[in-house]
């Protein structure tokens, strides 16, 4: 069986239908908002993570971490570490290996996290290292989802700002999604929903027979 790969253009992931998240979200802002949040998600086995940081324009000036974002199937949650930091009780969620979390680019979400606060995360999985198993190429998580599904996940809201006094429901809005598009693309991988011999994104590589034809 001859070697694919499967990848998508901007153009491609343009054209398509954009992914709406219609789910509940809750934006988390107090320590009582945090521990009804946490009880909720450590009664999941699985959840969606993501991260946001306030866009820096200045070389060599990288933000904190303003916004860290876990779903579940049925609710998203948008805990604002700005105002909370990290408590003890998320850290112990992070490091709980019981509890599964998907999230794309982890390493550097906690590379950033680390230069304040000594935590070490567990029971992650990272959905860029994941989807290799089944060709895709691609390792933004719009193109991933693109692939997987069809659909396209806006990045307009991506450069706002995340440390602003209220997050605007289009800034919910994408939190929220990334999230839990991470969950679900996890899931349906997972199922065996997704064939990739059947993708119409298949990229086959030339014969090396042929590269070495051009060079003579």
């Amino acid at each position: 069986m001859s070697t694919f790969s499967l990848a998508i253009s901007k153009q491609a992931v343009a054209e398509m239908e954009p992914v709406v998240f219609d789910g509940p979200v809750t934006i988390v802002d107090t320590a009582e908002q945090l521990d009804a949040a946490l009880a909720d998600l450590c009664a999941h086995s699985l959840v969606g993570f993501d991260t946001e940081t306030k866009p820096s324009f200045k070389k060599g000036c990288v933000n904190k971490v303003a916004l860290m974002q876990l779903s579940t199937d049925t609710h998203n949650y948008l805990i604002r570490l700005n105002k909370l930091g990290i408590p003890a009780g998320l850290r112990e969620f992070l490091e709980n290996p019981a509890i599964t979390k998907v999230g794309l680019s982890v390493h550097d979400d906690f590379s950033v996290m680390r230069r304040t606060e000594p935590i070490e995360p567990q029971g992650f999985i990272e959905l860029q290292h994941y989807v290799r198993d089944f060709h895709i190429a691609d390792s933004s998580l719009q193109k991933i989802y693109a692939i997987v599904f069809g659909k396209r996940i806006s990045k307009k809201q991506r450069l706002t700002n995340w440390e602003a006094a209220e997050l605007t429901v289009s800034q919910q809005h994408y939190a929220a999604l990334d999230s839990w598009a991470c969950l679900h693309i996890y899931r349906h991988l997972q199922a065996g929903k997704f064939d990739p011999q059947s993708s119409p994104f298949r990229v086959v590589p030339e014969p090396e027979e042929s590269h070495a034809a051009d060079e003579n």
